[in-house]
């Protein structure tokens, strides 16, 4: 395990390199928007720890703590009737950094089985859907 990976995107985020959405930013984990949501308020949540899976991740407690804090943040801040939570690890993991994946949910949004349709924020829809994540969870 290292701190950071000089080619890993997530760990640019983590670092305040590359740009990203941020909605929570703990001593141990980072959660921002996914550029590509399942729906908008699709957060991705990531250790500050370079790890590739979960099973190398030493003291997961402090990291599902974040992930629990987005997955109830998000029916309050969207409107949202419940949330899916998944990760892949190696198969399907687009970026080599674990990461969750927390999504809004409500009954017939149209997501079935592992066949999702991804979509693309509209201007300035990312920024303030960011915010009202941040305010459910007291980040911002």
């Amino acid at each position: 395990m290292s701190t950071g990976s000089a080619s890993c995107v997530f760990c640019a985020i983590v670092a305040g390199g590359a740009e990203a959405e941020v909605v929570i930013d703990t001593a141990d984990a980072v959660g921002f928007l996914d550029r590509s949501p399942l729906f908008p308020g699709h957060v991705l949540v990531v250790p500050r720890i370079h790890v590739v899976t979960l099973a190398d991740l030493d003291g997961v407690a402090p990291f599902f703590e974040v992930v629990q804090r987005v997955s109830g943040a998000l029916p309050h801040a969207l409107g949202a009737q419940g949330t899916f939570v998944a990760m892949n690890n190696i198969v399907s993991q687009s970026v080599s950094h674990l990461h969750a994946h927390v999504v809004p949910r409500t009954r017939g949004d149209g997501l079935r089985g592992f066949f999702w349709p991804r979509t693309k924020y509209g201007e300035g829809e990312a920024s303030a859907v960011a915010a009202r994540i941040r305010s459910a969870l007291g980040t911002g």
